[in-house]
């Protein structure tokens, strides 16, 4: 296994917006920093979708609060796919076994 093989994208970015990612067995304090961040994100996520329901099952919204909906539900999301991409890339695949992927197909590649 390969040092990039054993990097976690961490759910938090560097300067100019730059993917941050820490080496290491996933036992630290960054990496315990980084799955609490992970968890409250993911909790921020479902909170946001309950209010986007109550705001569409209402239909009495203004031009402002759906703008506002958009670009909150926008930062949830991103968050929510960078959180599944790193934990993705975490995923122990053993060797020789196909990882299904939208479609239906697999590469062959195991992942670590």
């Amino acid at each position: 296994m390969s040092l990039a093989d054993d990097l976690r994208l961490l759910p938090w970015t560097g300067g100019e917006g730059k993917p941050c990612y820490l080496a290491g067995d996933g036992t630290g304090f960054l990496s315990r920093l980084a799955d609490n961040i992970e968890a409250t994100q993911l909790g921020l996520a479902d909170d946001l979708i309950e209010e986007a329901q109550e705001v569409l099952e209402g239909r009495s919204w203004t031009p402002g609060e759906l703008h506002l909906l958009a670009v909150q539900l926008t930062e949830a999301l991103t968050s929510v796919h960078r959180i599944a991409v790193s934990r993705g890339a975490r995923v122990h695949v053993p060797a020789g076994e196909d990882v299904d992927v939208i479609g239906g197909q697999g590469d062959g590649d195991s992942m670590a």
